[in-house]
C-alpha cells in the first residue's frame, strides 16, 4: 500500500518585490491587479507559509513563470517548482497546468525530488486574498507515494 500526505500552506505573491513582468503582452485585456495582457510573461518566487499571515512560519517557496494565455487575461500557463521543508519532510515537487487568476485552480505534480522523489498528486490553488499588489493564495498539496517506491532507485 502507498503512502499519502496533505500539506496546506500559503503563497504570498507580492509584485515587484517577489514576482515581476518581464514581458508585457500586446492584445486583450489592459493590466489590473487580476488581469495581463495576452502573452505576459510573470516569473516569481514567493515564501509559503503555514497559516495565511506573512508572518506565520515559512514552510518553503514557490518559484516559476506564467504566462497569460487567454484575451480576457484572467488564464495562464504556469510551471512551477515547490520547495517545502514541513513535517519531517525535505524536498520539492514541480507542477504544470494551466491557471485562473480568480477561482481555484488544479495542478498535477509532474515530478519531484529529496523526500518526494516518485509521488504523484496535485496542487489546489485557490486565492485567499487578491487585493492590491499583494495576493494569497492557499495551496493544498495531496502527494501520494506508490507502493513500488521503496525499491526505486535513488539518484
Amino acid at each position: 500500500m502507498g503512502k499519502t500526505e496533505i500539506f496546506t500552506v500559503y503563497q504570498h505573491d507580492r509584485l515587484n518585490e517577489t514576482g515581476y513582468v518581464v514581458a508585457t503582452g500586446d492584445e486583450g485585456a489592459p493590466s489590473s491587479d487580476t488581469t495581463r495582457p495576452f502573452g505576459t510573461i510573470y516569473v516569481f518566487r514567493d515564501e509559503l507559509t503555514l497559516r495565511n499571515d506573512s508572518d506565520s512560519p515559512v514552510a518553503g517557496v514557490m518559484e516559476g513563470t506564467s504566462t497569460t494565455t487567454s484575451f480576457d487575461g484572467l488564464r495562464n500557463l504556469l510551471a512551477a517548482k515547490i520547495s517545502l521543508r514541513h513535517r519531517g519532510y525535505r524536498g520539492s515537487v514541480s507542477v504544470l497546468g494551466g491557471s485562473h487568476n480568480t477561482k481555484p485552480s488544479v495542478y498535477p505534480v509532474v515530478g519531484g525530488t529529496g523526500d518526494f522523489l516518485y509521488t504523484e498528486g496535485y496542487v489546489r490553488s485557490s486565492p485567499v486574498d487578491s487585493d492590491g499588489p499583494r495576493v494569497m493564495h492557499s495551496l493544498e498539496i495531496l502527494l501520494y507515494w506508490p507502493p513500488y517506491t521503496k525499491f526505486a532507485p535513488v539518484p
